[in-house]
């Protein structure tokens, strides 16, 4: 019966006094399906799941991917430090960033330890302005993590935190300015085991190093010693010059990535051998369109949708960009206006389209289904998933479709025909049976029986068009 009541659980038309009662059960899977895999729960059992005392049943809730971040933030000061990390983790990463409303973040890192705090920074919940901003916060205990940004402080701010009043922001800024001291990082380096660490990458790659250090990197060629001075924001630029001329592809990529690259490095760069390098050359900020253009340049399939840049910092002009992953760039961007959403929305790159369609709110329907049939790469199921996504008139397109992904379309149709629905849950595909056997077009007759077989019970039990009548009889069996 667990599968049952799992699917129970799920079912969008169960009734708040139902899913009260799975709340009382004591099985751990059918609440980790009502508090984590639910895209829809009702205030009032929001309520009892807070009030649950088993804390994996609230961190359940804490890692629902499908609920806004003001729900989840609501168990931010709760008493179990399970439910608190579960919280500082986010849903996963196998699913969609979801930020957490400023004022949870805040508490969170007001009260919360380091391990905590970690677990928080790396799961992609907290906008990159939070600690910008923190800077510049009155509150001692916020400042103290405005000095993690120290990079992007302008001079006045970081000489603020330098003369702070509270001394261990004061100490916390000292040490980010020693980073920047050359001959105190040459110091600490010479100090270190001679075994290559964590300890000596961090110091070739974040911090200013001498012209001693750089020339021993120069003379020692270890493996990924060009690549650190490529990286390095300290390195000379007679020495930036050798690498984009000597590195390997690794080291020159980076370098054509640098933001104080000149110009004739920009120029030699791209009409470099490798494709990578001079792509990463073509989008550079300081290239004409007419520049870009002359670059023989590779646009990659898409393939990762981790950008690795603040999805709101790509200038809104990228979108008219002759440059496909300039207008990639921006096509991620869930704050488009609506003239750009539907510019790109007839994109004639299947990258832009794709990222559009997975990040705007307001991508249209029809835009959805013309992506999830021409992008077979990552997170494509995910299309599916969006609230946008269409459903309706899908059956009489796709339920003979010989690619199986297709019929899966005609399965979710919530007005497919009855007979169809009824063939596709013997379909030979088993994710196209489970999406049949929870369609509401799908006969009583034939929902009843699925709900006494053993592979599709828990689909059956979620379907919508389940009656009232039959999920209190299924409680109370169980």
């Amino acid at each position: 019966m667990s599968a049952i009541l799992q699917g129970l659980a799920v079912n969008p038309a169960a009734p708040v006094d139902v899913l009260l009662r799975l709340l009382d059960s004591g099985d751990g899977a059918v609440h980790s399906s009502l508090c984590r895999q639910r895209r829809e729960i009702p205030d009032e059992v929001v309520a009892a799941i807070l009030a649950h005392p088993n804390p994996r049943t609230r961190g359940g809730l804490a890692r629902n991917p499908y609920v806004p971040g003001e729900l989840r933030g609501l168990v931010v000061d709760d008493e179990f430090w399970l439910v608190r990390a579960k919280l500082a983790g986010g849903p996963g990463d196998d699913a969609w960033p979801r930020h957490l409303p400023d004022h949870v973040i805040e508490r969170m890192y007001t009260t919360y330890d380091g391990q905590e705090l970690t677990e928080l920074i790396v799961s992609r919940q907290v906008p990159r302005r939070i600690p910008v901003a923190y800077a510049s916060h009155p509150s001692a205990a916020l400042r103290r993590y405005g000095t993690g940004a120290w990079g992007s402080l302008t001079e006045e701010r970081r000489a603020a935190l330098l003369d702070d009043p509270d001394p261990e922001i004061r100490a916390s800024a000292a040490r980010r300015l020693e980073e920047d001291d050359a001959e105190e990082m040459e110091r600490r380096l010479r100090a270190l085991p001679g075994t290559r660490s964590h300890a000596h990458s961090h110091i070739l790659v974040n911090c200013r190093l001498s012209r001693a250090v750089v020339d021993d990197l120069l003379l020692e060629r270890e493996d990924d010693d060009l690549w650190c001075l490529a990286h390095n924001y300290s390195t000379p630029p007679d020495v930036v010059a050798h690498v984009a001329r000597v590195g390997d592809p690794k080291a020159r990529l980076a370098v054509a990535r640098r933001e104080d690259l000149p110009r004739d490095l920009v120029d030699l760069l791209a009409r470099d051998p490798d494709p990578e390098v001079r792509t990463a050359v073509s989008v550079r900020p300081e290239l004409t369109e007419e520049e870009r253009a002359a670059v023989d340049y590779v646009v990659p399939p898409l393939r990762d949708f981790r950008l690795g840049e603040d999805p709101y910092g790509a200038p809104l002009s990228h979108a008219r960009s002759a440059h496909p992953l300039l207008r990639r760039r921006v096509a991620h961007n869930p704050g488009l206006p609506a003239g750009l959403v539907a510019l790109l929305a007839d994109d004639d790159d299947l990258g832009v389209r794709v990222l559009l369609a997975q990040f705007h709110p307001a991508a249209p329907p029809e835009l959805l289904l013309r992506c999830y049939l021409e992008y077979t790469g990552w997170y494509r199921d995910r299309l599916l998933e969006l609230p946008q996504f269409p459903g309706a008139g899908l059956g009489p397109r796709f339920a003979d479709a010989e690619d199986p992904a297709e019929r899966l379309l005609a399965a979710r149709d919530p007005e497919l025909d009855p007979a169809v629905a009824d063939a596709l849950t013997r379909d030979r595909d088993r994710r196209i049976r489970s999406a049949a056997a929870r369609n509401p077009a799908l006969p009583q007759a034939r929902l009843h029986r699925l709900l006494e077989d053993e592979e599709s019970s828990k689909d059956a039990a979620a379907n919508p068009a389940l009656p009232p009548g039959t999920m209190y009889r299924l409680l109370d069996e169980a």
